[in-house]
């Protein structure tokens, strides 16, 4: 029993004290960075080797090995929903709308349906599609709930006319 109570210094009383060593503990650590903080380098101590500025970096290894940032990747869809997609029929329809830097748009079916999602991985050929371009599509249904349609295989038939069309490379092209 003395072996316990030793090792825990007193009881309630061993505990007081140890909080008043701790108070007075932090209490010089407090004093000491605040002296410690007086003691820092002023600002014109601290400086750049000759001959570099604060804006340059080092170029990267991989520069010479990066994929331009307006390449659309194909979304990783399986084999057999892929399979489905390219053995349905073709579509027709029109470009409702489609945002570049979001990535996505609707096209609006020739036969009057609801409109369909397309998503800028889908779409192919050389121009970015705008309001009022005739498109062919096929479909495929959007997991996990497969409850609804996207188009996919999103090629341009006949451009708007009186549009200013862009290519996926950033020219823009008069149509």
């Amino acid at each position: 029993m003395e072996g316990r109570e030793g090792g825990r210094e007193g009881g309630k009383e061993g505990r007081k004290e140890g909080r008043k060593d701790f108070s007075l503990a932090v209490s010089k650590m407090s004093s000491d960075s605040t002296s410690a903080h007086k003691r820092s380098p002023s600002p014109r101590a601290l400086h750049l080797p000759e001959g570099r500025r604060t804006g340059e970096r080092s170029p990267s290894p991989m520069r010479g090995y990066l994929i331009p940032s307006p390449l659309p990747t194909r979304r990783n869809r399986t084999f057999s929903a892929t399979t489905r997609a390219a053995e349905g029929p073709t579509y027709s329809g029109v470009c409702k709308c489609f945002c570049r830097s979001k990535g996505h748009g609707f096209i609006t079916p020739s036969d009057g349906g609801p409109e369909i999602f397309v998503h800028i991985s889908d779409i192919e050929g050389e121009y970015v599609p705008v309001a009022g371009d005739e498109v062919t599509y096929k479909v495929c249904s959007i997991p996990p709930k497969n409850e609804k349609l996207q188009a996919v295989e999103v090629n341009i038939t006949h451009l708007a006319p009186g549009t200013k069309h862009e290519t996926w490379s950033g020219h823009v092209v008069n149509s």
